[in-house]
Order: C-alpha cells, then structure tokens, then sequence
C-alpha cells in the first residue's frame, strides 16, 4: 500500500509538471547511497525541553484541525516543498500511530511528528520497509518531522520534539529513537537539542529498486574505521 501511494504522488508531480523531480526519485532508487545517524534519548535522565521562540502546546492531532499546511495547491511552491508536503499526507494516510503536533497561541499546526510505540511495529515495516530496526518493548520512534515554512528558525522543532519524545513514558518506553540524514546539520543540532545523542549509523543502498539497509553500532563503527 505505501509503495502505491509513493508512485501515486510521483504520478501526481508529473502531470503538474515537475517531472524534473520524478527524474530524481527515479534515479535516487536505480543507483543511490545515503548514510543517516540513529539518535536516542533515555528517557529515565531528566531534561528539560528549550524554549521556542514563541509558545507552543503539544497534543496529538485530532480529526478536526487545520492541516492546510499540507496543501499542495498553494502557488509558489518549491517541487521539494510539494514533496515533502505529500510524503506527510502519505503518512497520514498510512495508519501508522501517533501523530503529534505543536500548536502557538492562535491554535495553528507549526510542527507535527509521530511517536510511534512498538505495538506498530507490524505497520511501520509495511509502509516503511526496512528502513528501521524493529522496536523493541521499551523503545518508541519518533518520524515524520515537519515544520511549516513559516514557522522555521524558531527553535520549536527542538522544543516540541522534547516534549512529545516524554509523551513515551505513557506506554512504557524508556528509549525514543529517530534517524537523520548525516549531511543534514541543521536537524542533527535540534535534536542534540531536544536530548538525542547519536548511536548507530544506518548505511542505506539503492541498486536497481532495490533498497538495502544496514546499522551499525557507533562504537563498533569506529573500531572498524580505526582498524582500517
């Protein structure tokens, strides 16, 4: 089902005339690789979440509010911010459990991510693949981190991260995990910190459409690099 809604979105790229970015999809899945860090938090070490720049208030989503952040039809934007905005509706619509968002003073969505507990194990490998270890009783992931364009720079990507991550305690967990891109300095510094250290290196190859995933320990990482 995820891998119909992805070449259902790269479908809807093309007919609006961004093919340049199907091009890359495209190309990125025949021959790619990417390396992202794993970070973790434990949540049995006391921290305290920063303060944003403006207040927010962290809740899970309800059916109700306003997600016209996600709306592709908005003039102006980027194929990037188009894609980004339809893999966030993609997860949406995936079923996989639960999306939290912060909210400022005026009761708008200026940031959304999931937490997700090990009970979705079973529906993160079937939208996600193997793209993630599987979780272990104790453990809950944080995906799909999204802050509207007009809310960036304000330091709540940090803030409602570190909130949301404590929402894990409510069913057990004492570990939140995430993973991000190497080469994307910025998230990498705001979940340092939101209280994530990192821990595993995930090695991640495209040949042919088919993707191959690897983690590997830190410690274990660097011994191999010294060893070399």
């Amino acid at each position: 089902m995820g891998f119909l809604r992805r070449v259902r979105d790269l479908l809807h790229l093309a007919i609006t005339g961004r093919a340049r970015k199907v091009s890359r999809a495209v190309a990125y899945r025949i021959y790619s690789n990417a390396v992202s860090l794993g970070l973790r938090r434990d949540l049995t070490v006391p921290f305290a979440a920063p303060a944003a720049k403006r207040p927010i208030h962290v809740r899970p989503l309800l059916p109700g509010d306003d997600l016209s952040c996600l709306d592709v039809r908005h003039p102006g934007l980027s194929d990037d911010q188009v894609y980004h905005r339809l893999a966030q509706a993609r997860l949406l619509q995936s079923g996989v459990r639960t999306c939290h968002i912060a909210v400022d003073g005026e009761a708008e969505p200026c940031y959304m991510q999931w937490l997700i507990p090990a009970s979705e194990n079973d529906r993160v490998r079937a939208f996600f693949g193997n793209l993630y270890p599987r979780l272990g009783p104790d453990e809950a992931l944080l995906e799909g981190a999204y802050t509207p364009e007009a809310y960036r720079g304000q330091g709540i990507m940090s803030s409602a991260m570190a909130q949301i991550a404590e929402r894990a305690r409510e069913f057990g967990a004492r570990w939140v995990v995430t993973f991000v891109d190497e080469v994307n300095v910025a998230s990498l510094k705001g979940c340092e910190r939101a209280g994530f250290a990192p821990y595993v290196r995930r090695t991640e190859r495209y040949r042919l459409f088919r993707r191959m995933v690897t983690f590997v320990p830190l410690r274990e990482a660097a011994t191999h690099v010294n060893a070399e």
